[in-house]
C-alpha cells in the first residue's frame, strides 16, 4: 500500500515510519527540515521536505506520491507544558491543526485519496462523570491555553470527518509517554505509550470505519471499547527499539 505520512519526524512518526516499512508499505514521509530527511530515508521511507502551509507545494507532493492512504501526524509542540515557549507552541499548533489540516485534506482529495487517518487528542472532553466516550462533547467552554487546544481539535476533526468522499478516522490519543516524548512514564489519565499509539495508526490503515476512536490506556479516563472492537487496538503493544 502507498502511504503519505505527514509529520513523519514527530514523536509518533518516528515510531510509525519503520513499522510501516517493515509491513512492506511504500511510505512517502514529510518533514519541514532538510536535516531530518536523511533520518527518514534511513528508515526506508521516501522523504519529502514540504511546508504544510504552502498549499500548492503540499498538493503537488501528495499527488506525486499517489497514496492509497494519508496519515496526518502533524504537530508543532517543541516545548513541554510549564516550560518557556509552551504557550507560543500551543498557538502554532492551533494554526497547524486549522490551516495545515485544511491544506492536507484538500491535497488528499486532489490525489483521489479515500481514507485519511488523523492524530487528535483524548483530553479535550468536557468534564463529566465516568469514562469519556467518543460521542461525549468536547470542552467548548475551556479558557486560556486549553481553549486553543480544544478549538484546534474541533477544526482538525471537522476537516477530517466531513471531507466529501473520504473516510476520515480520527484517533484521539491520550498523553504520550515513552521514547521520544516528554514523559518516561504515564503522566496522568488518559495516557498512551507512543508505541501503542503508532500501532493504532497502523491498524487503522485497513480496519475501522470513518469516525472517532479513543486511543488510550484502560485507565478510566476514556472508554476504548470502540477502538478495541473495530480496530483491534491493544494499549499494551510495545515495539522493538
Amino acid at each position: 500500500m502507498r502511504i503519505f505520512l505527514a509529520g513523519a519526524a514527530g514523536a509518533i512518526g518516528r515510531r510509525l515510519t519503520p513499522l510501516l516499512v517493515l509491513m512492506r508499505h511504500e511510505v512517502t514521509a514529510t518533514t519541514r527540515s532538510a536535516e531530518r530527511a536523511g533520518t527518514l530515508e534511513a528508515m526506508g521511507a521516501r522523504p519529502v521536505v514540504v511546508d504544510v502551509f504552502d498549499a500548492d507545494a503540499l498538493r503537488r507532493a501528495v499527488v506525486a506520491a499517489r497514496p492509497d492512504v494519508v496519515i496526518h501526524q502533524l504537530t508543532d509542540l517543541p516545548a513541554a507544558p510549564g516550560t518557556p515557549g509552551y504557550e507560543e507552541g500551543q498557538r502554532r499548533n492551533n494554526r497547524l491543526r486549522r490551516e495545515g489540516t485544511r491544506n492536507l485534506m484538500a491535497a488528499a482529495r486532489a490525489a483521489g485519496v479515500t481514507r485519511v487517518i488523523a492524530q487528535s487528542v483524548a483530553f479535550a472532553y468536557a468534564p463529566g462523570e465516568g469514562p469519556r466516550h467518543e460521542t461525549d462533547p468536547l470542552d467548548l467552554a475551556a479558557e486560556g491555553a486549553r481553549a486553543l487546544t480544544v478549538a484546534g481539535v474541533v477544526a482538525l476533526e471537522d476537516a477530517v470527518l466531513h471531507a466529501p468522499s473520504v473516510a476520515g478516522l480520527v484517533l484521539r490519543y491520550g498523553y504520550f509517554y515513552g521514547p521520544g516524548t516528554w514523559n518516561e512514564k504515564a503522566p496522568r489519565p488518559p495516557s498512551i505509550h507512543i508505541d501503542a499509539a503508532a500501532h493504532a495508526a497502523l491498524l487503522a490503515l485497513t480496519r475501522g470505519r470513518g469516525g472517532i476512536y479513543n486511543i488510550a490506556e484502560d485507565d478510566g479516563a476514556v472508554a476504548i471499547t470502540k477502538a478495541r472492537v473495530e480496530l483491534g487496538f491493544d494499549p499494551t503493544i510495545r515495539l522493538e527499539s
